[in-house]
């Protein structure tokens, strides 16, 4: 669905550097606690900048069924991103609409994820991607933990799970290595470009998005 994920847009400006970078995906944050989250309206202005075929990712953490759609549908985005503790149950209420399913990988490993997954198996729904994350108690993403890039891979090896895009800590600097590691579908970053919180440095994103793309098609 796509490689290379540039989250926590807040700003047209940051989201048009990020395409002509070559990412092919954008994540918009709706979560009102998080220094990257943005309105509908801010949303809109940014989606007007950019190329139709970018990937537009809704990220969310634990709102009500009801938003996530209502925000999916008025701008017609690509993916919906959960990003909190929605459960299996959650799924079916988004009537289909595709989603990203991301996890804050804890002591537990990989066991929450496979259980998680099983569950959504037995009640006929299903994620199109998982995204594995670094795991702050009270946070949801965006701290710039890094993932443990070992139990990721042990992902990778498990038959018939969904596509996997790494998360966590992901800069220039070691997201080639991250790769070669991991061996992931697709990576996201949002922290690791930045100049400060919500806002991209262009020529960091353009370094980041030109080592991951070297590093997914070695």
């Amino acid at each position: 669905m796509f490689q290379i994920k540039i989250c926590g847009i807040t700003d047209p400006r940051d989201a048009l550097a990020a395409a002509e970078a070559g990412a092919d995906a954008l994540g918009l944050n709706f979560y009102k606690k998080s220094p990257r989250g943005i309105t509908l309206d801010v949303a809109r202005r940014i989606l007007s900048a950019l190329p139709r075929e970018l990937v537009k990712v809704g990220v969310f953490v634990n709102a009500p069924a009801g938003e996530v759609v209502e925000t999916f549908d008025r701008l017609e985005l690509d993916l919906i991103q959960l990003h909190g503790d929605e459960s299996p149950a959650f799924l079916p209420e988004l009537d289909g609409r595709p989603v990203i399913r991301a996890f804050r990988l804890s002591a537990g490993g990989l066991s929450p994820v496979v259980a998680y997954l099983a569950e959504c198996e037995q009640i006929g729904v299903k994620p199109v991607m998982v995204l594995l994350d670094a795991h702050r108690p009270g946070q949801y993403g965006g701290t710039g933990e890094t993932a443990d890039w070992a139990t990721c891979a042990e992902y990778v090896k498990r038959p018939g799970l969904p596509p996997f895009i790494l998360a966590g800590g992901l800069t220039p600097l070691n997201v080639a290595q991250a790769v070669r590691a991991v061996r992931p579908d697709a990576v996201d970053t949002a922290s690791g470009v930045e100049c400060s919180p919500g806002r991209k440095d262009p020529d960091v994103v353009r370094a980041f998005v030109q080592a991951a793309r070297n590093a997914l098609t070695s």
